[in-house]
């Protein structure tokens, strides 16, 4: 039997935007400050295919620069676009050289688009038996299918690849035959590339038009079949269907010739690809490319002078062997291998050690207490560190060679082992490195044990070093050690109800996995602390987030206490307000439906009752039905408000009321979230499970969830201290204007002047609507506010908001100064920085695209302020947590959120504590501006705010 030929066709430009996009929110930046996601992203879906469709002959076809028949013909075509990204553009010479690398044709040809070259090549290559299949996620293709030829739609967001003959091509657009897409097309228009089509005609009357009359022109010659508005609009708008229908259609007769060898499958240059992804930073690729492997890399005996070794002399590439009475050790050699390799614990020269009698014990605690530095993990049951137990600890404190001491399930035995290490963890002298310290601790504490001394934590590091990027151990070790560590599921398997403990884990699989975690952590700090160093981020790291570190795992542990009693009633509540607010909706609506579906909400709201002459639809096809579409509708159309009621009421019910009494600590009867020091790039502090910061309080019935949140006795109240306008003040004190700071140093409300000076009246004449236009230009400013944004926001003529930001600047100039001083600064430096020097990087403050400059500018102004006041609340609170531990207090600091500390307060100490945490906070970080505090109490958090 003859092979089959099979060739497949890549549109270069749509499959290049689709990787772009997937890595805009966490790009792949190359150590020379290169994007490479669009390339990566290429590069992967291009191997996919290789790889899993074994294609004969392939091509890649590109756009060009020249303006198409399709430009001449329609000036407005895909004028709409927006610039192509810079990282694009840069990105498509290093495509074009991968492709030429790889011996894979470029298919491009000036006056047509990269669909013409695909459409001619394709048709002409079935007439030569080929199956060929057109890689692209554009669905105007579907034109150009029939049998032998095929759309071919790579996998995305979870959802696999998608091949589409005749038969599904008609499914997706409900009609009877190919030809008809471009019908579909010249009727309904796209609007991606500025295609009109007729104006008030979607997709489903576009559907009904095609099967009754079959085409665009046998339409157009029976619109006296028509009637009413439809008949008017296909009249109108019948040339630009005409025009819109020739615009879509693919040119099929591009003078491209079909030559078959040369579009058979190759052997790349293996020189050129390798240094192409040498410079791209492509490690994983080249080796998947290439197949190349890396060699073992030797480890130093010893990392500085004087260094114990426990177990014998340096580890090297040769397997020890041990006598039963001694400790087990695991080592590795390797065949040697190219250095571009992701190195792993089987191709990398190590020595972990079992550490399983209480002499080797008492030998490995003796050896860490005579280090500067060591780096210490645990392995437990749970993620849960309130509850967990310990599995194992594991030590390093040399790269190369670290320590695993198990621990047993029996409580006594386990609590034996770990006494074996509290001195040494306990001194105050030793430096303590871990990933994610404060996970470790609080499992410590659990034991009994404090973790003191100078600590080190390499996720915080790495944090202010690049605060974008992700933290946690995998992600750093492939980034700074070109290492890919032990996955987790390895061991236990994948998240589910099969999934294993560390306990039930093989000792030997353990020893590998645990030790491997300390030593890969100590590598990490001796690669970071010269980084964090060179950006000048040491002092922030030693002085904030670390001490912040055990200030946190007490909060933490203390936990607060929640009545579940009244968050039951309030269940109750909600389930009858729901029920009303429907009721209210089906009213207006005219009929009953399921006001949780969007399709059905959009339906209603744009079908049947027409709130929308254009209404947006999402990339599925349905109407958007999402709180920015229904909060610009709100103040015309009462169902808006009512749908936007529902929600809030359902959102409460599910994630605050029903949710919070399920997690209650069954062991403590607390709530104890986490709070998370490396999420935020601006160094606020985040919180999870639950996140108590996101509680609603802008509505009186978010604001009541608070009240189910009381103190753990009757001899406590819930004391709440609050930083009043923190952010404004910081303004103030960085922009150095006169009149904001003569009005927050001598109490005068900031709203009030700001409102006298914008709307040129005197103090007392400002009205409430002054103050509340006033208020929001205030808060809006230190978010780049626009204009439009304004408008919004007030409900006012953009016009108007216009005169009010312009009038603002006037007033108070020193605050335009200082933004733009700011700005041009975020230009020079590429970074702007807090008042203790936090950075915030913004790789797109020079951007083309105004869009993502004009983002990048608003974050060059709100960075500072926001991150300074996320620096002022921790110092702060490293502050009282040291006054109440050096008092001997018995009331407890529970909670931040944003600018506000909650604490359980002792009855007896609550003037004393009052007063002391009011100073600490204004006095946390010196100004020239007065900072305040609102203090309140009460028997719980709703009555203390």
């Amino acid at each position: 039997m003859k092979p089959e030929k099979k060739l497949f066709l890549l549109d270069a430009f749509a499959l290049i935007y689709r990787a772009h996009f997937a890595f805009v929110k966490n790009p792949r930046i190359s150590s020379k400050g290169l994007n490479t996601s669009a390339i990566f992203g290429f590069a992967n879906t291009l191997l996919e295919v290789l790889k899993d469709e074994k294609p004969t002959h392939l091509g890649v076809a590109f756009d060009t620069p020249k303006p198409t028949f399709r430009h001449v013909q329609f000036e407005a075509y895909k004028a709409q676009r927006q610039e192509q990204p810079e990282d694009i553009t840069t990105a498509v010479p290093y495509v074009k050289q991968l492709l030429k690398a790889m011996c894979i044709p470029i298919l491009e040809m000036e006056g047509y688009e990269a669909d013409d070259v695909v459409g001619t090549l394709a048709k002409k290559a079935a007439r030569e038996g080929f199956e060929v299949f057109m890689m692209t996620p554009d669905k105007d293709y579907g034109q150009l299918v029939e049998e032998h030829v095929y759309l071919y739609k790579p996998a995305i967001s979870g959802k696999g690849v998608e091949i589409m003959g005749p038969k599904e091509v008609c499914e997706r657009w409900g009609i009877s035959d190919i030809s008809q897409v471009v019908d579909m097309l010249g009727l309904q228009g796209d609007a991606s590339d500025n295609i009109p089509g007729i104006p008030g005609v979607g997709e489903k009357t576009a559907q009904k038009l095609v099967a009754e009359f079959g085409s665009v022109e046998n339409l157009i010659v029976n619109t006296d079949k028509l009637a009413g508005k439809l008949k008017e609009k296909v009249i109108e708008g019948k040339d630009l269907a005409v025009l819109s229908k020739q615009l879509a259609t693919i040119d099929i007769n591009v003078p491209i010739a079909f030559e078959e060898e040369d579009l058979r499958m190759c052997e790349p240059n293996r020189e050129l690809l390798s240094s192409l992804l040498d410079e791209l930073e492509f490690k994983t690729l080249k080796k998947r490319l290439l197949g190349e492997t890396e060699a073992p890399v030797a480890i130093p005996a010893a990392n500085k002078t004087g260094q114990l070794n426990l177990f014998g002399e340096a580890p090297t590439a040769v397997p020890s062997v041990s006598k039963p009475s001694e400790v087990t050790s695991t080592g590795v050699s390797a065949e040697p291998a190219t250095s571009n390799e992701r190195r792993t614990v089987a191709t990398t020269a190590h020595r972990y050690h079992l550490v399983n009698t209480p002499e080797l014990r008492q030998s490995l605690a003796q050896y860490l207490s005579l280090q500067e530095s060591f780096c210490f993990d645990t392995e437990t049951t749970s993620v849960d560190a309130i509850d967990a137990e310990l599995v194992g600890l594991a030590f390093a404190y040399r790269d190369g060679e670290a320590f695993y001491v198990p621990v047993p399930a029996d409580r006594a035995e386990a609590q034996a082992i770990v006494e074996d290490f509290r001195e040494v963890l306990e001194n105050e002298k030793i430096e303590k490195i871990a990933q994610n310290l404060k996970y470790d601790m609080l499992i410590l504490q659990n034991y009994g044990v404090e973790v003191r001394g100078p600590l080190y934590d390499t996720m915080l590091a790495h944090y202010l070093i690049e605060p974008d990027k992700r933290h946690n151990m995998d992600a750093l070790a492939n980034a700074y050690l070109n290492y890919e560590p032990v996955a987790i599921e390895a061991l236990i398997g994948k998240k589910g109800p099969k999934q294993l403990t560390m306990r039930d884990v093989a000792i030997e699989k353990v020893v590998e996995y645990a030790a491997e975690d300390a030593d890969i952590t100590l590598q990490l700090k001796h690669k970071l602390q010269p980084l964090l160093v060179e950006n000048q981020a040491e002092k922030l790291f030693k002085g904030v987030e670390v001490p912040l570190v055990p200030v946190l795992a007490a909060m933490e542990r203390e936990g607060i206490r929640v009545d579940t009693n009244v968050l039951s009633e309030m269940s109750g509540v909600l389930e009858i307000d729901m029920k009303q607010v429907e009721q209210e909706i089906f009213g207006l609506a005219g009929e009953e439906f399921n006001i949780g579906s969007p399709k059905q909400l959009g339906v209603i709201l744009f079908e049947k009752m027409k709130l929308v002459k254009n209404p947006k639809k999402t990339a599925t096809g349905q109407y958007a039905t999402g709180e920015d579409i229904l909060s610009d509708l709100e103040s015309e159309h009462e169902i808006a408000r009512k749908i936007l009621d529902y929600r809030e009421l359902q959102k409460l019910k599910s994630t605050y009321v029903d949710a919070l009494p399920q997690l209650i600590n069954p062991s403590t009867g607390r709530i104890h979230t986490s709070f998370n020091q490396a999420v935020a790039a601006t160094g606020r502090l985040s919180s999870t499970n639950p996140n108590l910061q996101n509680i609603p309080i802008r509505t009186p019935r978010g604001r009541e969830i608070r009240k189910a949140f009381i103190p753990r006795n009757e001899d406590y109240v819930i004391l709440s201290a609050d930083y009043s306008q923190i952010e404004l003040r910081i303004m103030a004190a960085f922009s150095q204007d006169a009149t904001m700071l003569e009005a927050f140093n001598k109490g005068i409300d900031i709203h009030a002047s700001t409102a006298s000076k914008v709307f040129n009246v005197a103090l007392e004449e400002v009205t409430s609507d002054m103050r509340r236009k006033a208020k929001m230009v205030n808060f809006g400013i230190i978010y780049g506010i626009s204009a439009f944004g304004l408008a919004q926001r007030l409900g006012i003529a953009r016009g108007e908001a216009s005169e009010i930001i312009k009038a603002y600047f006037q007033e108070f100039p020193a605050v335009k100064s200082y933004m733009d001083m700011v700005i041009n600064k975020a230009r020079e430096q590429k970074y702007v920085e807090t008042i203790l020097g936090r950075r915030r990087y913004l790789a797109d403050i020079d951007s083309q695209n105004q869009t993502t400059r004009g983002f990048a500018e608003r974050n060059a102004i709100n960075a500072p302020i926001q991150g300074s006041a996320a620096d002022m609340i921790k110092i702060a609170m490293i502050n009282i947590h040291d006054f109440l531990k050096r008092e001997k207090l018995q009331s407890r600091m529970l909670l931040q959120v944003h600018d506000e500390l909650v604490f359980d307060a002792h009855r007896d100490e609550i003037e004393l504590l009052s007063h002391h945490v009011n100073e600490l906070m204004v006095n946390a970080i010196p100004l020239p501006v007065k900072m305040e505090t609102g203090i309140g109490k009460g028997l719980n958090w709703l009555e203390a705010h």
